[in-house]
């Protein structure tokens, strides 16, 4: 009897890690589903169905995108934080999603630094501030002269209430001392449509799902907000050229998976995701659209999302963004 419970005790510690083990060397074995926590047609969906074609090459298995958005990222973020951690459930992530939820959001429900296994940072995509063409400047110097002579009238679109495109507009209106309205959106897609319809003049957004309107000459772009110039935009100058120093906003966009997900398989989808970064094809596309791919191993995506909450805290407090 004695030796028939140690041997009970025995399986029930070493077999769930020959499992866990089994299922890791077999992965993936059915469809994986990709979490996009934004509408379609947004930034965070055109690189996520770029990054989902070569991941299936790859992995040998079907991607689905599936597009959850809502609360700032906040809706489709929670779905994969309560997913199975088994590899068959990821999230692309953004800097809303992982660190600026947590600082304007009062219930934010998962943790993203407990709730989450990093599995890559894939890129970095700066801001740019857009405008509808029949809006009469050609300049953030001539943005906010007329905004100042006109307090009020003209308002802002973002892709949501907390999203570093929200952020964007209220470090605009400190920097500069204009009165700018935020209309936040379900996304970067419908805010764009209405941008070029003309119900919304003003919007910040990422060259990525900006870049082809631009150049179509349907909406207009002032200024990118980052230190260099956008190799997607050369034209385009910084908003230090225009005139307003130490204003620098972003987003990135990273793979994340369910907290407790087998390392197995977190360095089997890290190393898949790193190929895929660095398929020519895939670069240069992203590129094109105006993003620095960047590539990044677990800890560093971890690191990377503790040390960004530390650094957007006092930003976050200082610029008065908030979510009710």
């Amino acid at each position: 009897m004695i030796a028939a419970a140690r041997l009970v005790l025995i399986l029930a510690l070493v077999l769930p890690a020959w499992v866990a083990a089994a299922a890791a060397e077999s992965y993936p074995a059915r469809p994986i589903r990709l979490v996009v926590p934004f509408p379609a047609g947004g930034p965070t969906d055109i690189v996520a169905r770029l990054l989902a074609a070569r991941l299936q090459e790859t992995l040998g298995q079907a991607i689905v995108v599936d597009n959850r958005g809502g609360a700032g990222g906040s809706l489709g973020s929670d779905i994969v934080a309560k997913a199975a951690p088994d590899g068959y459930t990821l999230l692309i992530g953004t800097l809303a999603t992982h660190v600026l939820n947590k600082l304007v959001l009062p219930k934010l429900p998962y943790d993203p630094e407990r709730d989450f296994q990093p599995i890559a940072e894939v890129l970095v995509n700066p801001n740019v501030l857009l405008v509808n063409p029949a809006l009469p400047v050609a300049s953030v110097r001539g943005l906010i002269a007329l905004l100042k002579a006109n307090p009020g009238k003209y308002a802002y679109a973002s892709s949501g209430n907390g999203t570093p495109l929200h952020l964007a507009g209220e470090l605009f209106k400190v920097r500069t001392g204009v009165d700018m309205p935020h209309v936040p959106y379900r996304g970067a897609g419908p805010a764009l449509n209405d941008l070029m319809a003309g119900q919304i003049m003003i919007m910040f957004e990422t060259p990525a799902s900006s870049v082809g309107f631009i150049r179509a000459g349907k909406i207009r772009a002032l200024a990118v907000n980052s230190v260099h110039r956008c190799a997607a935009l050369p034209e385009v100058p910084t908003m230090a050229e225009e005139g307003v120093p130490d204003y620098v906003t972003y987003t990135w966009n990273a793979l994340f998976a369910p907290a407790g997900t087998p390392r197995e398989i977190v360095e089997r989808l890290n190393q898949a995701t790193l190929q895929a970064i660095a398929d020519p094809v895939v670069r240069t596309r992203l590129t094109e659209l105006g993003t620095e791919v960047e590539g990044s191993s677990p800890e560093a995506l971890g690191a990377l999302v503790t040390a960004e909450l530390a650094k957007w805290a006092p930003i976050v407090q200082a610029s008065g963004a908030h979510v009710d």
